[in-house]
């Protein structure tokens, strides 16, 4: 019985590798090679056929994983309106009525933003700080969990 060559099971990698396939599977003469590529990790498996299951090393290649470049956290300078609950997050009182606010209105500590609705409870949030909405960070009608960001606000 004969396994595969180490200098075979190479050659095998690198054409998966440079291919769009993502399985390989093998068996000649007894032995079985098995290759799969998930995500950009390649496993190799080989191991004899026959009831004593000679098995070979399991060869793992690493994947190069490009960095991404950091992330510049733009928003440091501005407030966060949070949900304190979990529930459904609503813009107005009504489909029928515009929203409470939108980008670019001004609020201060009292003014009601968004009605969250929890258990058939609709609760209204008003605003905790004085300035100017910059940004609606949810959609009319998405679930919210605790402490989700809900909106952005520059502080005055």
């Amino acid at each position: 019985m004969e396994m595969f060559k180490l200098s075979e099971i190479k050659e095998l990698i690198k054409l998966v590798d440079e291919s769009s396939v993502q399985e390989l599977e093998i068996e000649n003469e007894g032995s079985r090679l098995s290759i799969r590529k998930p995500g950009k990790t390649e496993y190799v498996q080989a191991a004899a056929v026959q009831p004593q299951m000679i098995a070979a090393p399991q060869v793992q290649s690493a994947a190069v994983v490009s960095e991404a470049a950091p992330q510049v956290d733009t928003t440091s300078h501005l407030h966060k309106i949070v949900s304190p609950m979990v529930g459904t997050f609503y813009r107005a009182s009504s489909p029928e009525t515009g929203p409470f606010v939108s980008a670019g209105d001004k609020v201060v500590e009292k003014t009601t933003v968004c009605i969250i609705e929890a258990m058939k409870l609709m609760n209204e949030l008003d605003a905790d700080i004085k300035g100017e909405i910059v940004e609606v960070l949810v959609e009319n009608g998405q679930l919210v969990e605790y402490g989700q960001p809900l909106f952005l606000v520059k502080p005055e």
